[in-house]
């Protein structure tokens, strides 16, 4: 079967392969003229596009297996992060954050640098300490801090270049459970409190439509143990998917559509285990462009952005997210220069967004951002050398791994040959 991502932009005429085994694995990679492995799509980028080969982990045999110490875990890569944490669960532990929806493979989230939120709380990479490879030649090797440790480091942010991860073994912690608020409050507050609130509270987040004046405040605190909540997803989706739908009909109707919007009621509350508080459902299928703020100017650029959408009246039917991430000292990590303010950039997938995403990279990459290696970005191999301290060292090592490319694709060749 042939392949394509999570919103339908992005497609290949590769055969996805489902191997059931280690062994099975190696010998399509063994084989293969260039391979790619594929989670659940939700890349925006070209990172799993491929003509020849690409491999979804999904159904391969694995695992869960905890330290003695249970401080860590070896997991199935290609296990979802639904399954993973339903998994954890089960031995009584869980990961310390997660992003907002779990249908990705571990392996991806951790490979692309994916988030939650929390200013304490680094991205899934940092949460890795080992990982087993398939190289091009199809034989497993292991790396971590201490076996193989330059390829350990590259592997940790790796964009899949570097082999196919099999297992990985990352940091767990005691199951915990969550309680969720949901509220509107006005922008100007937001922006005047928001890091007094991130300080105060272990998951704070905000929405914004960016024509509209009040934020939807997003809070996520822990609480004592309780059921499953009765919902899988924060807020329902059939109003907006309705309003959507008549912007894109008939764009300028937009900003009225969000103001009118955003005079509704909301306030939600849900509280449980804390891996079905952090996922939700999100089924309305949209293009995003993610950038990674120095902290000290995240709420400065998203005000610069939303200025501009205005005096525009550009038709951004989708709202802004606005989440922190701690700093990490991973390579090829957005994060490596210190904490972040992660700005997330939605359009409806019916609605144009190539242009509208050009014009606000140049207002993110003013203010000294970095994108989301999995979200749309115009990155060339002069911006990674740029904004990248340690890229030379990082393709140095993907060739010592990779001697031939057969991990590489035409976007990556572009980017780290």
């Amino acid at each position: 079967m042939s392949w394509s991502n999570w919103s339908g932009s992005v497609n290949a005429a590769g055969v996805v392969h489902l191997p059931r085994t280690e062994d099975e694995l190696g010998a399509l990679v063994r084989g293969a003229t260039t391979v790619r492995p594929t989670g659940a799509g939700h890349s925006f980028m070209p990172l799993c596009a491929d003509d020849d080969v690409i491999v979804s982990l999904a159904e391969l045999d694995g695992r869960l297996t905890i330290a003695s110490d249970r401080r860590t875990a070896r997991v199935p890569a290609g296990w979802s992060i639904k399954r993973v944490t339903h998994e954890l669960w089960e031995h009584g532990l869980a990961l310390a954050n997660q992003g907002d929806v779990n249908p990705q493979s571990l392996a991806g989230a951790m490979a692309t640098g994916t988030h939650g939120t929390g200013l304490e709380l680094g991205n899934l990479a940092t949460f890795a300490r080992g990982f087993r490879l398939v190289g091009p030649d199809g034989q497993a090797t292991w790396c971590d801090a201490s076996t193989e440790a330059d390829l350990f480091e590259a592997q940790r942010l790796s964009l899949g270049m570097f082999g196919i991860a099999t297992e990985i073994e990352c940091d767990v912690v005691p199951a915990y459970h969550l309680r969720e608020r949901i509220e509107k409050r006005p922008w100007a507050e937001i922006r005047e409190r928001y890091f007094e609130l991130a300080r105060e509270l272990r998951h704070v987040e905000f929405w914004f439509f960016p024509h509209a004046d009040t934020v939807i405040l997003k809070t996520l605190e822990p609480c004592d143990p309780c059921d499953p909540p009765p919902t899988t997803t924060d807020m329902e989706e059939a109003s907006f998917r309705r309003l959507l739908n008549i912007g894109a009909m008939v764009p300028p109707l937009v900003p009225t559509l969000q103001r009118l919007m955003m005079r509704s009621e909301m306030h939600g509350r849900r509280k449980g285990p804390a891996h079905t508080i952090f996922p939700s459902d999100r089924t309305i299928p949209f293009e995003e462009m993610e950038y990674e703020m120095p902290q000290s100017v995240g709420l400065e650029t998203l005000d610069e952005l939303v200025t501009w959408i205005r005096k525009k009246r550009l038709p951004v039917s989708f709202p802004f997210e606005f989440r922190l991430v701690a700093a990490d000292d991973i390579w090829m990590s957005p994060m490596n220069a210190g904490p972040v303010a992660a700005i997330s950039m939605h359009q409806y997938a019916k609605m144009p967004w190539r242009d509208l995403f050009l014009e606000a990279e140049a207002i993110f990459r003013a203010h000294g951002g970095r994108p989301h290696w999995a979200k749309r970005h115009t990155l060339t191999r002069d911006d990674v050398n740029a904004l990248y301290p340690m890229a030379e060292r990082y393709r140095a090592v993907r060739r010592e791994a990779d001697p031939a490319g057969k991990f590489l694709n035409p976007h990556l060749e572009g980017l780290f040959s």
